[in-house]
């Protein structure tokens, strides 16, 4: 199979969750049918808690906290949050074109965050046998995909000013001993959203070899 030269981005803005669900489910089956290329899809939510396929429901600490929508999704990972003020990021990709390995792709989606981060002056690195990105000992940014026929869906979630209060309520990805962390709460003021998400488009782009 011939590497895709372009990388399709999407901006979608500011959507629900499952809105943005359904659209990943449609592009991915495309993606998956050769029907269409690469792509990454980029999105603010309103504020919703996403459980893993075997995620542990205890890991939510009230039966409805803040009053806020519970989603069960096929991705891989344990309890988290999305909400205003942060990026998620899905990347439909075709892994043939890459290397068919979920370690390797995982961790190339982290090196993506961590070069972000640090074009932001905030140095991010891994934690040891633990997923996602971290600043010293918070978890910043929260990673769960799902892999079908090594067409990719879900992705990452960066803090960027998001409200870290809905965190409290749940055991973030199964991990209690860690807090979590924004950009906003490190740097002290507010980040430009637009300039987050074409800084993880340029790193997106240089990490897996698209051209301009």
């Amino acid at each position: 199979m011939v590497k895709t030269i372009n990388l399709q981005v999407h901006d979608l803005g500011f959507i629900p969750y499952k809105e943005a669900w359904n659209i990943q489910k449609d592009l991915h089956q495309k993606r998956l049918d050769g029907e269409t290329g690469d792509m990454l899809l980029l999105v603010e939510h309103e504020p919703v808690y996403t459980l893993g396929k075997n995620a542990n429901r205890e890991h939510i600490l009230h039966q409805s906290p803040n009053n806020v929508e519970i989603i069960q999704v096929e991705r891989g990972g344990d309890v988290t949050f999305h909400g205003p003020g942060q990026v998620v990021g899905y990347p439909i990709l075709d892994l043939h074109n890459y290397k068919l390995s979920v370690s390797w792709y995982m961790q190339s989606l982290e090196e993506v965050i961590i070069n972000t981060l640090g074009e932001f002056n905030i140095v991010a690195s891994r934690k040891n046998g633990l997923t996602g990105v971290w600043v010293k000992d918070e978890k910043i940014a929260a990673l769960g995909v799902r892999i079908s026929r090594w067409v990719t869906m879900h992705g990452f979630a960066l803090n960027v000013n998001t409200n870290l209060r809905y965190f409290d309520v749940i055991i973030p990805c199964g991990i209690s001993e860690y807090n979590v962390t924004s950009m906003e709460l490190i740097l002290g003021e507010k980040i430009p959203i637009s300039e987050v998400i074409a800084t993880l488009i340029k790193n997106f782009k240089e990490q897996f070899k698209f051209d301009e």
